[in-house]
């Protein structure tokens, strides 16, 4: 696991959207749907760091 899933999994943008919906507070809300946008992304770019580097490791055998 490197540094972008790192940043992916420590997804507190759930907690904040809850919070938002909980409480009425749209802002709140929709700075936990960036949050989560956010992790999404990290966790995409680690996949493709991992593929590549699965990639670059076939190759080298």
């Amino acid at each position: 696991m490197d540094r972008e899933h790192v940043k992916g999994a420590a997804d507190k943008g759930a907690i904040k959207d809850g919070a938002g919906r909980l409480t009425g507070d749209k802002h709140l809300q929709a700075e936990g749907k960036m949050d989560k946008a956010c992790g999404y992304v990290h966790n995409t770019a680690g996949d493709l760091k991992d593929a590549a580097r699965d990639t670059a490791d076939a190759l080298e055998k």
